[in-house]
């Protein structure tokens, strides 16, 4: 019997160097996994999340005690991420600046992220901005106190939100980074995430997942029904 495996990998490798190709152009090449995790390093936010992360996991085992539905919290957080993440991405992120009388109103982020997709190469823009950062990471802890009932519980709960933001910040660099997909998981958040930035900025909005919330939105489309936009560089053309 005839093995039809090879055939269709190849197909489907060839494919998907096409389409990096046409998506990314000649300046990708292609670095390995420990060589872009030495070049995470190099940016201030994973630092500064990571620092609330450690302190919250020390406040968590220092308040000791807790009970079983705290387990609730991170997996409750996971399921509602991808959802979280959309609506994030396009009400805040891909807010078009409006003018309340005199005042412009045009966040640091919104401004941040447009930078963003003017050049989607340009790791630093691909961070959270540190400004940012540096009032949102203690804010959390306020909230998290203030509104969960159980200190310990509070503790579990920006444990939970610190690992999300790492996690985020990592799989939104490797996926701007010169690293290569080398698995199907992956493959798919990394075109999922780079069809929003070449194709068209009007889908695709998840970037830690691919086919989750955006389905639920019906934000994933069959690339080939969408055209490719002309603003996908230029959001709101306000450039």
């Amino acid at each position: 019997m005839s093995d039809t495996t090879d055939p269709i990998e190849r197909l489907a490798r060839e494919r998907l160097a096409a389409d990096e190709e046409r998506i990314t152009g000649s300046r990708r090449r292609s670095l390995s996994l420990g060589q872009v995790w030495v070049e995470f390093w190099r940016h201030p936010s994973p630092w500064m999340i990571s620092a609330f992360l450690v302190g919250s996991v020390a406040g968590r085992i220092v308040v000791g005690g807790g009970t079983w539905w705290e387990l609730l919290i991170p997996a409750g957080l996971v399921a509602a991420f991808p959802a979280i993440e959309w609506v994030i991405h396009v009400g805040i992120l891909h807010w078009r600046p409006r003018q309340l009388g005199p005042v412009e109103i045009d966040s640091l982020l919104a401004r941040k992220h447009r930078e963003h997709h003017a050049d989607p190469r340009d790791l630093p823009l691909v961070f959270i901005p540190w400004q940012v950062l540096a009032w949102l990471l203690p804010a959390y802890v306020v909230v998290a106190l203030l509104a969960v009932p159980s200190t310990a519980a509070a503790w579990s709960l920006l444990v939970s939100v610190y690992a999300l933001k790492d996690g985020y910040e990592w799989t939104h660099y490797l996926i701007h980074s010169d690293y290569r997909p080398r698995t199907g998981v992956y493959r798919a958040v990394w075109r999922n995430h780079r069809l929003h930035h070449y194709k068209n900025e009007h889908y695709w909005f998840t970037v830690t997942t691919s086919g989750t919330a955006d389905r639920l939105f019906g934000t994933y489309p069959d690339p080939e029904t969408v055209a490719t936009s002309g603003t996908a560089k230029n959001l709101h053309g306000t450039g």
